[in-house]
């Protein structure tokens, strides 16, 4: 019987729906099992053909040939008299089939074009996909020409799958001129699809589109769902690969439709896994998460584990792109080793290249050159000419990231030769745009104009998007001080992306343009730009699903608030610029905190705060609040080129609602000690001994070093605004950091006179002045009520779990806390309750007891993610099933003792007060949107006072500093008032900073 079958796809990690073999071959015939269900019925006589029909298709599978035909007939017979058309439609197609394995080709083909006709008029697309090989190989069982077109088709499959496109264009159109003389209009789809589709990968979209619609009508007009599922999946992926997401979707999802309808479920994974990538693409990736999951789903039904590898991999580089390398590297690892026990060279080659990609996330080059040059070997031992190619520019990447320009080119230039050897125009327009922007690292701009117009040129030819190529041609000519220049390919990028309504690319595209005019002194036209690109980049994050994807857009958008920042305050406009700094930070924390407050998620513009807004909580919180805003040098080239900050912006609002702005200058620091602010934050941590969190052991402390450091940073965050701090020592000062600020210890900053910043003012911070008024609507929420001992969860040095400190690294224990024990006990005991101490700290037990607590207190272990941010963790007892007596539950197995942020986000608490006395635990990611982390996760979780560590602490001055605050709120001083006095009072007996400034309280000070 002649089968037409789906062969791996190129490039991608999916198996694509896409060129197709046909050959003729002695496969078992078909049975149409698509039988009636035996369900309950009056009908009596429906319930014997049902059963006829079940016996006649369990005799044809053991080859009672004769007594299969008795059996169907008599089904038939009876479903002709009910007038049941869609059984009798089946019946009719397994008739055929038991004729066709006797050989009998007459009486077969009659059947089955009987019962392809039925199908037609019941609608049964299964049938129709099912009857047509059948009839298509009875039909031309000994044409030879047929013969010979079919084995065209099967030799360009082997062209396709080694990047010989064109050789794969010239066989299918000699096949296609057999099929249309001999007139075959089934197998003449086939051709034309696979025409289509390899015209796509060499880039001619127009030419190939044409084709593959071209066999959608044929397919359609005959009644062909193989070939009517095979063209929409085509489309799909020639208009993925354009970039026209929202047409690749609506494409898949007609082929995904089809492929249910014909109950292929092979089909059905696939497209499933190609939706999976679309939304990769348009970064909506817990969309791509859920389809690549469905995909797994089906390919473990059917025990596919080639399908399960691809599928298992596709998660994996979905996760890899949020940021979640952890589980990522895990999911690539199992699927690599399924690619090597079903012996699938591309799914490896495929999935060792993603793991370059983490690891060059990582900024560990050697080992992403490592996994791309394994990958380039296996590239080259299959013959994939394209993804060798690519791989070549991935190496390039990773020394452009190490500085290297020159070795990056040589990369992009191998590159460049094979996909002009292999005629692919996609692949020679990035090489050729990846060259330009070498060059322009290297500041050859001439160069990098040469080849990003080549790159340009292609694009044309191709008629996809010029956006792209015009917008590196703006930049390039912005940077060369050519503003009109720059202006005019800007503003053709803008106009093309307007109307392909692509906003990613418009909002990069308007982001730049504003950077332009900014650069021409055009502030007006700046100002206008920017804004837009801020409503467009806005919408996109709103709508980009969960929390982390909202932060991970908002991220693409940080630099375009601080630039109208500085576009505002270079026209006076000191109180917009305000609304804009405060409008960029914490959106995404704004939006889980949403639902504790009357505002519409939905529409973010109507909870963005407005300069009476922001006084008013000034005034509320009767605090002076210090917002920061860092603005960097040479901004104008998004993403290409390196900035350094140059000046920092301080708005100060006192509890009067008046609000005063000052700017402190950093070119002057990087002139003279060529360090930036984010470096100076750092060597101002280590100069007070501040161990790393990989438990390493810390610098010893060097007090005059110590001492520079701090005032130098106190001369630069606190100086400039330390007359309109208040004077009483008990009057609070909120600060609202930004970027490397988070790191900042703001207590023990010191004056010229060596006097620490705690020791004049009563310190709190919080991620955004909105945040803050949310914190403290919470706090009014949960009420102030009386606080009793059985709600409090005091946890201490738990049995400490194993680790991973460094992904891919061995696990190690995390060695016990004595004194953290002895701090949780004494705690315990000033409320006269019991902690939660070694075995009895397990994870179930506290997650159980969280929902209930009003104060919450860790002393044991934290870990911070500074990759992902979810991955932040408190230290607990690990579930051990070998000291339980009952069995565990499904969600105590998945208790590994490491409570992480992202466990923590989904919870909904009423603790007023979460203390987490542990290592590193106001660390974690830091983003455009703040800090992921530990800190973060409780926040959003409904705790409006959360106290954290800004590193590594100390065992014994933690113990005392801990024990010294809860003795102060038993004194009915407020949460602010009590740190700082415990902080005080730590000073006294351990010296140096590290042991008393690590914490900071974030959020609400009552």
């Amino acid at each position: 019987m002649a089968m037409r079958s789906c062969k791996v796809g190129l490039g991608v990690l999916v198996c694509l729906l896409a060129v197709v073999s046909t050959s003729l071959g002695s496969s078992l015939p078909m049975v149409f099992t698509e039988s009636p269900v035996l369900a309950q019925t009056l009908d009596a006589r429906k319930a014997e053909a049902d059963r006829l029909f079940l016996q006649g298709i369990e005799q044809l599978k053991k080859n009672q040939l004769e007594a299969a035909l008795q059996s169907f007939q008599q089904a038939l017979k009876i479903y002709r008299e009910i007038k049941d058309r869609k059984a009798e439609g089946n019946a009719l197609g397994n008739l055929g089939i038991t004729y066709l394995s006797m050989k009998n080709y007459p009486k077969a083909i009659e059947y089955l074009e009987e019962g392809f006709i039925l199908a037609k008029e019941t609608k049964n697309r299964k049938l129709q996909s099912e009857v047509l090989p059948s009839i298509l190989f009875i039909q031309r069982l000994n044409d030879r020409r047929f013969a010979e077109a079919n084995l065209l088709l099967d030799q360009s499959v082997l062209m396709s799958n080694t990047s010989q496109f064109k050789a794969a264009i010239e066989l299918n159109q000699q096949a296609l001129k057999i099929y249309r003389e001999i007139k075959e209009p089934i197998s003449e789809a086939t051709a034309l699809n696979n025409i289509g589709i390899n015209d796509v990968f060499l880039g001619n979209y127009e030419r190939g589109i044409g084709y593959i619609e071209q066999s959608l009508a044929m397919a359609r007009k005959n009644s062909d769902p193989l070939n009517e599922n095979r063209a929409l999946g085509n489309l799909g992926i020639a208009y993925r690969r354009k970039g026209d997401y929202p047409k690749a979707i609506y494409y898949f999802q007609q082929q995904l439709a089809i492929a249910r309808e014909i109950e292929d479920s092979l089909s059905e994974l696939k497209v499933l896994a190609n939706l999976g990538n679309v939304y990769q693409n348009q970064e909506d990736y817990e969309q791509a998460i859920s389809y690549h999951e469905q995909s797994l789903a089906i390919a473990r039904k059917m025990y596919n584990r080639l399908q399960e590898g691809m599928a298992i991999g596709n998660i994996g580089h979905s996760y890899s792109l949020i940021g979640n390398y952890g589980k990522a590297i895990e999911l690539i690892q199992q699927s690599i080793a399924i690619a090597e026990e079903v012996n699938n060279p591309y799914g490896k080659q495929l999935n060792l290249s993603i793991l370059g990609s983490i690891y060059h996330s990582f900024g560990e080059y050697s080992k992403a050159k490592e996994y791309y040059l394994k990958s380039l070997e296996i590239a080259k031992q299959i013959g994939d000419r394209e993804a060798e190619a690519g791989v070549l520019g991935d190496i390039g990447y990773v020394y452009n990231s190490q500085g290297d320009h020159k070795t990056a080119i040589s990369y992009h230039e191998q590159h460049l030769a094979i996909a002009r050897a292999i005629s692919n125009p996609a692949s020679e327009s990035q090489a050729l745009s990846d060259l330009g922007g070498s060059y322009f690292y290297l500041g050859y701009f001439i160069k990098a104009i040469d080849y990003y117009e080549q790159s340009l040129d292609i694009a044309r030819a191709m008629k996809v998007s010029e956006s792209g190529g015009l917008m590196n041609l703006g930049n390039i000519y912005d940077a060369l001080g050519d503003s009109t220049k720059a202006i005019d390919y800007l503003q053709q990028s803008v106009a093309i992306e307007r109307k392909t309504n692509t906003f990613v690319g418009l909002g990069k595209a308007l982001h730049n343009l504003g950077v332009a005019f900014k650069n021409q002194g055009n502030l007006l036209a700046a100002e206008k730009a920017l804004t837009e690109a801020i409503q467009v980049r806005e919408s996109i994050r709103v709508n980009s699903g969960n929390n982390l994807n909202r932060v991970l857009v908002f991220d693409t958008l940080a630099n375009t608030y601080r630039i109208l920042q500085e576009v505002l305050v270079a026209q006076n406009k000191t109180d917009a610029a305000l609304e804009i700094s405060e409008a960029g930070r914490a959106r995404a924390l704004v939006d889980s905190l949403a639902k504790f407050d009357n505002y519409n998620q939905t529409q973010p513009k109507q909870y963005q705060l407005k300069i009476e807004q922001i006084k008013q909580v000034a005034k509320t919180q009767n605090s002076t609040i210090v917002q920061y805003s860092t603005i960097n040098y040479k901004s104008q080239v998004e993403g290409q080129v390196k900035t350094e900050e140059s000046e920092l912006y301080i708005w100060v609002i006192k509890p009067t609602g008046e609000v005063t702005f000052r700017k402190a200058d950093f070119k002057a620091l990087w002139q003279k000690d060529k360090t930036n602010l984010e470096q100076l934050v750092q060597i101002s941590r280590q100069s007070i001994g501040v161990r790393g969190a990989k438990m390493e052991n810390p610098p010893p402390p060097n007090p005059e070093n110590q001492k520079k450091r701090l005032q130098k940073l106190h001369e630069i965050l606190i100086s400039p605004i330390a007359d309109l701090l208040p004077k009483k020592e008990t009057d609070k000062v909120v600060f609202i950091p930004q970027s490397s600020l988070f790191l900042v210890p703001f207590p023990a900053l010191q004056d010229k006179n060596g006097k620490y910043l705690i020791e004049k003012h009563t310190i709190l911070t919080s991620p955004s002045i909105q945040v803050l008024d949310l914190t403290k609507k919470q706090y009014q929420k949960l009420g102030n009520q009386p606080l009793q001992s059985k709600n409090m969860l005091i946890v201490g040095n738990p049995i400490m779990p194993k680790v991973t400190i460094k992904i891919g690294d061995n696990q190690q224990k995390l060695p016990p806390l004595p004194e953290a024990e002895k701090e949780a006990k004494a705690i315990a005991n000033l409320f006269k309750t019991q902690p939660l101490i070694g075995k009895q700290a397990t994870e179930s037990t506290v997650v159980q007891r969280l929902p209930q607590a009003q104060i919450i207190h860790f002393a044991t272990h934290g870990l911070f993610d500074d990759i992902r941010g979810l991955d932040s963790s408190i230290a607990l007892t690990p579930e051990n099933p070998n000291s339980l007596s009952s069995p565990l539950s499904k969600e105590e197995q998945k208790r590994d003792g490491l409570l992480t942020a992202e466990e923590i986000f989904g919870l909904e608490l009423k603790a007023n007060l979460v203390v987490l006395s542990a290592c590193d635990t106001g660390r974690g990611r830091i983003t455009g949107d703040g800090v992921i982390g530990l800190s973060r996760s409780f926040i959003s979780a409904g705790v409006p006072s959360v106290i954290v560590s800004l590193w590594s602490v100390d065992d014994g001055s933690t113990a005392f500093l801990m024990t010294e605050f809860y003795q102060n709120l038993q004194q009915k001083m407020d949460k602010a008032t009590a740190l700082r006095k415990a902080m005080l009072d730590t000073k006294k007996k351990y010296s140096n900073p590290s042991q008393w400034a690590a914490f900071t309280l974030i959020g609400e000070s009552q």
